[in-house]
């Protein structure tokens, strides 16, 4: 019998504990030949808090992680006996994930897209630019473009309302 990959509902929050905990498990029991990979399905983000920004890991699939084994009874009961696991998809027979499956979602682990910027800023906001030859001006956003990680703030200068393009990080919360 072959590996296939694997879906398993874990409590969430637990995803990388219960995987550490499946890893350890292997390792003692010498089933490193039946299960080859626990994954926990990330990808790279970048929040911005307070003016700075912190990259992260945001799992896709909070809740679950895949596992590549060959499915028996031992290595069954291996992942199932595990503290924080509630099963596998598809119950007390569990189902293989097909190979295209499998295929995007370790190309969206691996390429991923570029980190997306996950931002506090709202159309309307008042924000204070903190750097550029705008600096210290107040405006309101205009438009938000998450995309490229772009604000249109407008500004006042001369009286007129002026259209700014600017990076999330060069404007705070006034």
């Amino acid at each position: 019998m072959g590996k296939n990959w694997y879906v398993v509902h874990t409590y969430s929050g637990s995803e990388e504990k219960v995987k550490q905990a499946i890893e350890d498990k292997a390792d003692k029991k010498n089933f490193r030949d039946k299960i080859a990979q626990v994954l926990v399905p990330t990808e790279r983000i970048i929040e911005l808090k307070g003016g700075g920004k912190k990259e992260s890991n945001k799992k896709f699939y909070p809740g679950y992680i895949l596992i590549e084994m060959e499915l028996d009874d031992e290595s069954w009961h291996l992942v199932r006996k595990t503290p924080r696991v509630t099963g596998f998809v598809g119950g007390s027979n569990p189902v293989a994930l097909s190979q295209e499956e499998v295929d995007v979602i370790l190309q969206q682990m691996e390429k991923g897209h570029a980190p997306q910027v996950k931002t506090q800023y709202q159309k309307n906001e008042t924000v204070r630019i903190t750097d550029g030859p705008f600096s210290n001006f107040l405006g309101y956003i205009e438009d938000i473009d998450m995309d490229h990680g772009r604000l249109k703030v407008m500004v006042s200068i001369f009286g007129r309302q002026t259209p700014v393009e600017l990076n999330f990080f060069q404007v705070e919360r006034a």
